[in-house]
């Protein structure tokens, strides 16, 4: 069941054969202009000026920028460091740091193994199928412009990157700059939220309300400011200083990159943080121990899981979406714009509207910061979710404003000379949603919500029946308001900003680009919404610290404290602070999620539409009495191919919505057959009778062991299932791929959002139980456990990870999709066909082992 090493060698035989394949059967003969091989535009163009000065000056000072972001973040991370704490509490903190160095060093292997499969096909397409081509194909769009410059339709450069081997070695490059991008911020979160965890909890001794809610938000600030500033400062140095005939190659390489990384550790992270998490939390009802005992050997791999799950996962993925975003935006334009000068005018604003924004969410914070100390800091009780609500809020009205302003400095010219104030219109309708998702996201599972509260009361003489059913509907009823409604009506207003109002006359497809700006503007205060994700995992910890440190029963503990820190500890309002910080925490983590969802819809729209430009400048390429003779004409023609009244699209339709339900259970599957082996250990081994006042070492490494073991097992099955899913529906048909990908994207959007706040609904409903009722150890609160428990695969495991999954899946298929229809053009439909039904076979091997592979029964019986 594992991923053994006789397993590794098969998947990656299969792989090297299906690779092999596809580089002989690529013809290099034909080549048209795919999103891969898009020219940019010279951001040096001296008669465009934006302040006085060229694109590639201004965006020079953005770099100066992402530079002083870092320094922001790094900043804070040192006086985090610098803060106080116990010995007994820094010993706990650095075992999970160091045992969460261990699972990100194992995880870091286990991705460049999937790296290998995808590395396969990249080599195959731009090394075979993007080879310099021998007969000329119209032009529209950046390689017109590229035409333009050069004169004819030879490459733009006849330097370096016209040769094929470095071509494909930078491209190769880039796509492990983009995980070691994702992998780096992961890293750097989890060091940073391992020692904040052991500083909040020593500082709730103190008794004040505030710092326990300032530590973890200047943490998440500190992850966020990072993230967004290497994002950017990688982005803007292939713009900047890539030749421009290689950068879009280099985009999409690191696009991918940071896509196949954000997915391993989203998925991996999931599954292992809730097989801990459910094992340390069923003791509770088995034994009747309070919270995060520290005899129970599954706490450690608990703690480690929240990091994993939560602050792992969630960063990569942030980081992931960012990138993505922006990526599908700077194709868009290079393929929907013909005008050279409106392509640099756009990709010079896209770009300074996320510096502007980065500014604007760092001033946010400081005005935050100053004003909520100023309000909080000689409490005892505080509502801990008031100052992070104020903080979204403020930034997102900043950005706006920010927005508007920048716009209007930069391209008031642009078009009739109000696209200025449109643009930063449709930008808007994203940026609220950062800020209105959230909000809605709190009245289905913040503690004072009405659902929340109607699980706790359905939970008193229904039990764990009731509870399971009152959060479920709680789930189901957030999808439709924030799926159905908050969504809908955003990307709606931006679709009537773009229909009829300038856009059109220059760009292709401009509801796209509309939608596009729509999920750039949801990431557009990016550092605030990492720093609110960022905080539960934080809390959660602090929880765990405080009672794996044993603090209250050290000798002369209360002296110690006021000779060496001048605190008089009050342990038990401590630890009330603690628990009343983690139900701020759990909402905020649940705040977070439906907007990085929403992104790979939206954002997923923007690429989808790279493919049918591909298609339709194929269909220019073929020639003919009626062949089409623009590109307008042509994507005419194929509009009929993306119609219910056309079979391969609605089968498509059908095939990407399957795939999200067999996604979900196959992840939840490898966390029922973790946690059945974890519960099983923990009973085994927890003492309780022997005057042990810890777990073992031993026994807690074992916990962790199993944990990773299943992890990975887990996001072997699925990466290899998505992989080959993705190969076959584009190779048996465009339109049946493009139907996949949509129905992929809108199902799993609903699905996400559903198994999200249902998770946080029954989260948050045991938090009430435990720190308002104060109703521990009895029959409410195991109902409430149990509940807890079905809600950790939902929220932390299959909703979370559908973001990853649906953006790789749809930029690997920006690769496959084309060399499908290179085989096709190149006379060879019949292998393709039967290449696409050995993809399929491939996938249903991996479905097959996500269930059959990992059931409890099969792994009981060896």
């Amino acid at each position: 069941m594992s991923m053994s090493g006789p397993l590794r060698s098969k998947a990656a035989a299969l792989c090297v054969v299906v690779a092999g394949t596809l580089l002989l059967l690529a013809s290099p003969s034909v080549s048209f202009a795919g999103e891969s091989n898009l020219v940019l535009p010279d951001l040096s163009n001296p008669d465009v000026k934006f302040l006085g000065m060229t694109g590639h000056a201004l965006l020079l000072i953005g770099l100066v920028i992402c530079l002083g972001g870092l320094v922001f973040g790094l900043t804070i991370y040192r006086q985090l460091k610098a803060l106080p704490v116990h010995q007994s509490m820094l010993d706990v903190s650095e075992l999970i740091y160091e045992t969460c160095k261990t699972y990100l060093k194992t995880q870091g292997k286990f991705i460049l193994v999937l790296w290998v499969f995808i590395a396969a096909i990249m080599v195959a397409y731009f090394g075979f199928l993007q080879a310099p081509s021998t007969r000329e194909v119209p032009l529209v769009g950046a390689d017109a412009m590229a035409e333009t410059v050069a004169g004819s339709h030879a490459p733009v450069a006849d330097n370096w990157t016209s040769s094929t081997p470095i071509r494909v070695a930078v491209i190769l490059l880039f796509s492990l700059i983009g995980i070691a991008g994702s992998y780096s911020v992961a890293w750097f979160g989890i060091r940073i939220n391992t020692f904040a965890n052991s500083r909040t909890a020593f500082a709730a001794l103190g008794g004040k309300a505030w710092p326990i809610c300032s530590i973890p938000l200047r943490a998440g600030m500190s992850i966020g400011m990072v993230l967004i500033s290497v994002e950017l400062l990688l982005m803007l140095m292939i713009l900047l200083f890539i030749p421009g005939n290689m950068a879009g190659a280099c985009f999409i390489g690191f696009a991918i990159g940071e896509s196949l990384g954000a997915a391993a550790l989203r998925v991996a992270g999931g599954i292992f943080t809730k097989i801990a998490d459910i094992g340390a939390d069923l003791m509770k009802i088995v034994f009747h121990v309070k919270e995060d005992d520290a005899r129970n050997p599954g706490v450690i791999a608990d703690c480690v899981g929240d990091n994993a799950g939560d602050s792992v996962g969630p960063t990569a993925d942030g980081f992931e979406t960012y990138g993505v975003t922006g990526v599908a935006l700077v194709s868009f334009i290079l393929l929907a714009v013909q005008d050279p000068v409106v392509q640099i005018k756009l990709l010079v604003w896209i770009f300074a509207m996320r510096l502007v924004m980065v500014v604007a969410s760092g001033a946010s914070y400081l005005i935050n910061e100053s004003v909520a100390s100023a309000r909080y800091s000689n409490v005892k009780e505080m509502d801990f979710e008031k100052p992070l609500t104020t903080l979204v809020w403020l930034a997102s009205a900043l950005s706006i404003v920010a927005t508007y302003a920048a716009s209007y400095l930069l391209i008031k010219d642009l078009g009739d000379g109000t696209l200025w104030w449109k643009l930063s219109s449709v930008i808007t309708c994203g940026t609220l949603a950062g800020a209105v998702i959230p909000e809605v996201t709190t009245f289905f599972t913040s503690t004072k919500s009405g659902h929340v509260r109607e699980v706790v009361t359905a939970s008193r003489e229904g039990g764990a029946s009731l509870n399971v059913l009152s959060g479920l509907t709680a789930g189901n009823f957030s999808a439709f308001w924030i799926g159905g409604v908050v969504i809908v009506l955003l990307m709606a207003a931006a679709w009537w900003i773009s229909a009829g109002h300038g856009f059109e006359s220059l760009m292709l497809a401009p509801t796209v680009f509309a939608f596009g700006l729509v999920a750039f503007g949801f990431l557009g205060m990016g550092p605030v919404t990492i720093a609110v994700d960022s905080y539960g995992p934080v809390t959660d910890n602090a929880q765990s610290v405080y009672e794996l440190s044993l603090i209250e029963t050290l000798p002369n503990i209360s002296q110690e404290l006021q000779k060496d820190f001048n605190i008089t500890p009050d342990f038990e309002h401590a630890k009330l602070l603690l628990e009343q910080n983690d139900g701020a925490g759990n909402t905020f983590k649940a705040t977070a999620k439906p907007v990085l969802i929403g992104t790979a819809v939206v954002g997923a729209t923007t690429m989808i539409f790279s493919i049918i430009v591909l298609l339709a400048k194929n269909l220019l390429t073929q020639g003919g009495p009626n062949a089409p003779t623009s590109i307008h004409d042509a994507m005419d023609h194929i509009a009929a191919r993306f119609s219910i009244l056309h079979a391969p699209f609605l089968l498509g339709l059908l095939a990407g919505s399957s795939l999200v339900y067999w996604f979900s259970g196959a992840s939840c599957q490898a966390v029922i057959t973790g946690a059945y082996r974890a519960v099983a250990f923990i009973k085994k081994n927890m003492k309780l009778d022997d005057g042990q006042k810890k777990a073992s070492m031993e026994d807690s490494k074992r916990v962790v062991e199993i944990c990773t073991k299943y992890a990975q097992a887990g996001m072997f099955n699925i990466f290899l299932t998505i992989f080959f899913a993705t190969l076959a529906a584009s190779f048996l048909d465009e339109s049946f791929f493009v139907g996949f990908l949509i129905s992929l994207a809108t199902t799993g959007l609903f699905q996400a959002v559903f198994m999200a706040n249902a998770g946080g609904a029954w989260d948050n409903a045991k938090k009430i139980v435990e720190t308002e009722l104060r109703e521990k150890g009895t029959p409410l609160h195991d109902a409430t456990v149990v509940g807890d428990t079905v809600g950790d695969p939902f929220k932390d495991t299959s909703s979370v990870a559908l973001n990853p999954i649906i953006k790789f899946a749809t930029l690997f298929g920006l690769l496959a999709v084309e060399l499908a229809i290179e085989m096709k053009d190149g006379n060879l439909p019949i292998i393709r066909l039967i290449l696409a039904a050995l993809f399929f076979i491939a996938m249903l091997f991996f479905v097959h082992r996500s269930f059959y592979g990992m059931r409890i029964g099969d792994e009981h019986s060896r």
